[in-house]
């Protein structure tokens, strides 16, 4: 575990806007022309080039307390102490000659386990992003509170990969050490909590705390649910459930006490958001919200959601409590259900099925979906995408450590997983058709209440797991896959092809596995 230092602090010559409220905020960042009002009161704001993370720039400083703890590779790249002094260099004398704009707050919802953050930022939008993600404090704890990590956002810093170290003028380095994120070059919100994430996913299996890219939600009798999925499957949308109360959208903690949000708002994207599909989130955004991107008309300022001119990756950011039947603090009991969400663009897995144990780690550890055509640059044709425990980008450790700890919980708890394809039906992505959001919801709703409980299932010849052959709401036919397919043989020859991509990119964790996730793997 990383040695313990003091986070580093910045001297300043300007102004110290400390813990302000979110109106004063606001205020200032139309006054510095950081952004407008929309027609519904969000702040919209426009972040360069970079309209997402920038994964290739994200570091980890090699330090000796954290250099044998560490998943080291493509993923978590590791820069030397230098390479962190010398950015730390750099931004110290321009935050020197610039307002600061500082939130103190917590990640982490469950006081036993929350850790004091404070965000340093030259935007005044970029402290409101902090003070809206993160769990805002009472009166009362900012008193006494004291930060054990601290993220310094100098949007402005541009590095020199030359001389820097880096890969381009972008830099995201986490230094676990010194207690300290250092962020330069890119304007993009989404770094400031995902860095604080990691860092999260880092110190808390030390404490016997299982950390989740998920979000979760309670029914009525208390019956908590997680969903785990990557950007695009609905991870944020099939949470927002109108019958059941959020406890956060993105990023949580399983400890031995329940359920835990490590935030105090959500950020979903908002690429062709409506009221009608989405209500919830549709309502959410309104003043003390931002938007990251979007297309508005002129005059009115009315944001058009279906306008992809900057970006596919439009977001919004709300605090939690925009959601009306959000849960205040945002913690819940130990999960009875868990939903791993796949867009599944090749048109092969069912949109529901059962999981064993052993098929349940099995996909965890693969976290898959698939991107579509126009998505990112280079894709013609839907890609396999997998993401480790559904969150590679932010495990400082290795997954199979996340992967035995959300085993072990499964079991000890009775938690039931279901795998539900979102993405493609009757063809592949070009040919086949979007899976109804009613439908998909429909078949959640049956899950959590246990109406799948006793209707008969069929197993998978190729990927093992169970299919319902009925579910209130939804036409049977829609439930088997290969059913919706005008070809069958091409069907057969797709869900071949799918299987071999699990295969392969399994073959890296294999060795760790146990018996009953080997006996998961896909038959090819």
């Amino acid at each position: 575990m990383a040695t313990q230092t003091a986070p580093l602090e910045l001297p300043t010559s300007g102004k110290i806007h400390q813990n302000l409220s979110t109106p004063a905020l606001v205020e200032l960042a139309l006054a510095r022309a950081e952004g407008y009002l929309s027609a519904n009161g969000a702040l919209v704001v426009e972040t360069g080039e970079r309209t997402g993370r920038s994964p290739n720039d994200r570091f980890i400083v090699d330090e000796p307390s954290v250099h044998d703890e560490i998943w080291w590779g493509d993923i978590n790249v590791a820069v030397d102490e230098a390479v962190f002094e010398r950015l730390y260099a750099k931004v110290k004398p321009h935050m020197a000659d610039r307002d600061h704009f500082v939130f103190d707050g917590f990640a982490g919802a469950d006081p036993e386990y929350r850790m004091p953050v404070r965000i340093i930022c030259e935007k005044a939008w970029h402290a409101l992003f902090g003070r809206t993600l993160f769990v805002r404090p009472t009166p009362e704890e900012l008193e006494s509170h004291t930060p054990e990590f601290t993220v310094i956002n100098a949007c402005e810093v541009s590095a020199d990969p030359r001389t820097d170290g880096t890969n381009s003028h972008v830099f995201v380095v986490v230094s676990l050490e010194r207690r300290t994120v250092l962020i330069g070059g890119t304007h993009y919100g989404g770094e400031i909590k995902k860095s604080i994430f990691s860092v999260m996913n880092y110190l808390l299996p030390g404490r016997n705390v299982l950390p989740m890219h998920c979000s979760s939600n309670i029914g009525e009798d208390g019956d908590t649910a997680l969903f785990f999925g990557l950007s695009g499957t609905g991870k944020t949308t099939l949470s927002a459930d109108p019958a059941r109360r959020l406890i956060g959208d993105d990023e949580h903690g399983w400890s031995d006490r329940g359920v835990f949000n490590f935030e105090g708002g959500c950020y979903a994207k908002v690429i062709r958001l409506s009221r009608e599909a989405e209500p919830q989130i549709y309502d959410a955004i309104r003043f003390g919200s931002i938007v990251e991107n979007v297309i508005t008309s002129d005059g009115p300022r009315v944001i058009d959601y279906d306008d992809d001119t900057k970006t596919e990756n439009t977001r919004a950011t709300y605090p939690v409590e925009y959601i009306d039947n959000c849960v205040i603090p945002g913690v819940g009991g130990h999960p009875r259900n868990i939903m791993f969400l796949t867009a599944d663009a090749f048109g092969v897995l069912p949109p529901i099925a059962r999981l064993t144990p052993g098929e349940a780690m099995f996909h965890f550890i693969s976290g898959y979906t698939a991107k579509v055509a126009g998505t990112e640059a280079g894709i013609t044709e839907p890609t396999a995408t997998f993401s480790a425990c559904f969150g590679a980008p932010f495990l400082p450790l290795h997954p199979t450590r996340y992967a035995r700890m959300l085993g072990e919980r499964m079991e000890e708890y009775g938690a039931h997983v279901y795998l539900v394809n979102t993405g493609w039906s009757g063809g592949p992505y070009g040919v086949g058709a979007r899976m109804s959001i009613a439908h998909t919801r429909a078949l959640i709703t049956a899950a959590l209440s246990g109406d799948l409980d006793g209707v008969e299932y069929t197993k998978d010849p190729v990927f093992h797991f169970e299919v319902p052959a009925s579910c209130p709401g939804v036409p049977s036919e829609v439930l088997t896959p290969r059913n919706t397919w005008a070809d069958k043989d091409a069907f057969d020859a797709k869900a071949a092809h799918l299987a071999q991509l699990f295969v392969k990119n399994f073959e890296k964790y294999r060795s760790e596995a146990t018996p009953e996730v080997i006996a998961a793997i896909p038959r090819t």
